[in-house]
């Protein structure tokens, strides 16, 4: 029995089986109007041969990192340097048709598979950035630093790309807060605090992971955040705009999309995730909410309590 407060979704497949039956299978060459706004139920590099060329705006790629992980029944094998290079040349090399000329690439992978990742996708992208970000929490470490950061490359076709950096804004605490003539410059002043909207670095220390009180949380052993994809969506597509995702997982890649009203489409070749997906998905249907993006601007870490401000007079 969970307690009360536990809202992780870890429904069985024999319990989801109706969300199973809503993900569609691909045997032969798709076009977009069947594959839109679906979760693909198969393998990723079978299913990448048999999509519509140059239909994706915007490509999230959260891959299997260069370690030994059980999800849930699909075992990945920690393999040398030289064999994840060609692991990840396949995806790209299907992934890379499918892109339209002003697409954008993000790339998810840790501190081992990064310095792997960023010179395969460097011989057909232009890199952007590196995006680092930092895990709240981990294991610790008795005989090294504890691992507290991924990272996430942003590469695009072309200089030619989408980036709303208006609607990436983080709200930050001024701490020492400076007036012009009495009032306050470059900052808000509100009954809960003094607060800037400030421009995105490629840091981010304001993501937290799912956890068991969260409603996105699944039993998903890497699951990302809603809101650590709110940030890429945002940043590098338009309402409207197709969103793929080849390793899709939990489904946050989906769910995110479709809260901030764009197209999504995924592959997930677990049966246990696609439930998962497909309750989301469901869920999204009543629950536009995002944990930490309120009101058009992303919150700091623990700040989440923080709905509104209301300008003092």
């Amino acid at each position: 029995m969970k307690a009360e407060r536990n809202k992780t979704i870890d429904l069985s497949v024999e319990e989801g089986a109706e969300y199973l039956k809503q993900c569609i299978h691909v045997s032969e060459n798709a076009d977009l109007n069947s594959i839109i706004d679906k979760t693909i139920h198969g393998d990723t590099f079978e299913v990448l041969k048999k999509l519509p060329n140059q239909f994706i705006d915007l490509l999230i790629v959260d891959p299997p990192y260069n370690l030994n992980k059980d999800f849930h029944g699909n075992k990945f094998k920690q393999t040398s340097d030289e064999f994840y290079a060609e692991y990840t040349r396949g995806w790209i090399e299907l992934c890379k048709p499918l892109l339209k000329p002003n697409a954008s690439v993000y790339v998810c992978c840790d501190w081992i598979s990064s310095c792997v990742i960023g010179l395969e996708l460097k011989k057909h992208f232009k890199i952007q950035n590196r995006i680092t970000w930092q895990r709240e929490k981990g294991r610790g470490a008795k005989s090294n630093w504890k691992n507290g950061m991924e990272d996430i490359w942003f590469c695009t076709l072309s200089d030619d790309y989408t980036f709303n950096v208006e609607d990436v804004k983080i709200r930050r605490r001024v701490v020492a807060p400076y007036k012009k003539d009495g009032e306050p410059k470059d900052w808000e002043e509100t009954e809960e605090g003094n607060f800037r909207n400030t421009y995105p670095s490629n840091f981010w220390d304001d993501i937290s992971i799912p956890y068991w009180s969260m409603a996105e949380n699944t039993a998903h052993p890497t699951q990302k955040s809603e809101k650590l994809l709110a940030k890429l969506i945002l940043a590098s597509s338009n309402k409207g705009d197709v969103v793929f995702d080849p390793f899709l997982g939990s489904g946050s890649t989906s769910v995110t999309a479709k809260k901030l009203e764009r197209h999504f489409c995924g592959i997930e070749q677990n049966e246990q995730y696609c439930v998962w997906i497909q309750k989301r998905l469901e869920m999204a249907e009543t629950d536009k909410s995002i944990q930490g993006y309120t009101d058009g601007v992303f919150w700091e870490r623990n700040t989440s309590s923080i709905q509104k401000t209301k300008t003092k007079k």
